[in-house]
């Protein structure tokens, strides 16, 4: 029996999405779970995985058409299984900068699909630009720099920061700064935001994770990132008011605790989806985020790793940042910021000594819960963190 592959709703606000190209071919075998197609988004360059095995039988929009979220792009077969005349849908057509890493001339060119991106919505031929990237691929700082008519930004030293755009220049937002920028601005207007602070001696959390890292393979490291996410969602689990969203005056309150993951990308911040992060062991939230950065970075998140969130953790302690205040991420009804563990004189048992101490910030849309609730979560949240041990069990 044939199955639909259909374009997924990669956000709550996604109404469509553009198919980058496709990994198979017609008549191609694939199997459950085998990515076979890439759509970009206005946020990343997103997987879309077969829902099963057989046969890629029709494909119904072709690489550069933009279509609606629930059309029906491709179907698999089962091998030898004929497949009736399927209509292909209507799709918007968009024009494209080529396929990957190619140019409107023909000329293949090693670009960023923000750079292609960039250049699509500007005009630019990506052939006439120069790359500063690895191997001379263009990257969005280059289009930057010839939108704003100036040479190309030399390429940076390890370590430095990406040039940015020339002195007096006006460069357009791309999609995914657009994106950042509306939502970001619907949430402050929309959600009247409260925050409430709290500091966190982590000297026991970073005593247990240097053990647990001694005697762990380095791909089974724990983060400080994942303690703070696993103590996250198992506080989560006992408020459940904060795991949920707002909808037209009722509440809907999430069967899942699904932790967006604040990672940082060349032209803004991405959210991608840990699911299901309370009922997870330590170890696993490990593994599991540590793939979706390094998907997120390498664009190659799979459609499952987008949408669905239901609180999103934004850590900067690595930065330096002591601590910061972070805006809702629509439709969720809180965000913690978290700062950067810092030696501080503190008061324990009658006696001052330094400790290790992190500030953390949530901001609570106040439609969804009150002051009491806020500050109830965030004690359980602070209890975890500096009793570490019970992060450790099922």
């Amino acid at each position: 029996m044939s199955t639909d592959v259909i374009m997924p709703a990669l956000g709550f606000d996604m109404t469509e999405g553009m198919l980058a190209r496709w990994l198979k071919n017609e008549g191609d075998p694939v199997e459950k779970g085998q990515a076979i197609a890439e759509i970009e988004t206005e946020k990343a360059t997103v997987e879309i995985e077969a829902a099963a095995s057989g046969v890629l039988a029709r494909i119904l929009v072709q690489a550069g058409e933009t279509v609606r979220v629930g059309t029906s792009i491709a179907v698999i077969a089962a091998a030898g299984e004929e497949v009736t005349s399927v209509a292909p849908p209507a799709p918007a057509p968009v024009p494209e900068v080529g396929g990957e890493d190619a140019a409107p001339p023909g000329t293949r060119v090693r670009s960023s699909p923000v750079a292609r991106k960039k250049a699509e919505e500007t005009g630019l031929d990506l052939s006439r630009i120069k790359g500063t990237g690895p191997g001379g691929r263009v990257l969005e700082r280059d289009v930057q720099a010839a939108v704003a008519g100036g040479p190309a930004p030399a390429s940076p030293a390890p370590h430095e920061a990406p040039a940015g755009p020339a002195p007096g220049a006006t460069v357009p937002l791309n999609k995914m700064r657009r994106t950042i920028a509306r939502r970001m601005t619907g949430s402050k207007a929309t959600a009247p935001h409260f925050y409430i602070t709290v500091e966190i001696i982590m000297d026991d959390a970073m005593k247990m994770r240097e053990q647990l890292n001694a005697v762990a393979p380095e791909p089974d490291r724990v983060s400080v990132n994942d303690l703070i996410v696993a103590a996250a969602a198992r506080t989560l689990a006992r408020f459940p008011t904060l795991n949920a969203s707002y909808r037209e005056g009722s509440l809907e309150m999430h069967s899942q605790v699904n932790i967006g993951i604040a990672v940082a990308l060349e032209d803004g911040l991405i959210p991608p989806v840990l699911r299901d992060a309370d009922k997870k062991p330590l170890k696993r939230i490990a593994a599991e985020s540590r793939a979706l950065a390094e998907r997120a970075r390498a664009n190659k998140l799979r459609s499952d790793d987008l949408g669905g969130g239901t609180f999103t953790v934004s850590n900067l302690g690595m930065l330096d940042v002591d601590e910061f205040i972070a805006i809702i991420n629509p439709p969720e009804a809180a965000i913690l910021a978290v700062g950067a563990l810092r030696p501080r004189p503190v008061a324990l048992a009658g006696e001052v000594r330094i400790a290790s101490v992190m500030k953390t910030t949530l901001s609570v849309d106040h439609r969804v819960a009150d002051g009491e609730q806020a500050g109830r979560f965030l004690q359980e949240f602070k209890k975890l963190l500096e009793n570490p041990v019970a992060l450790l069990t099922d």
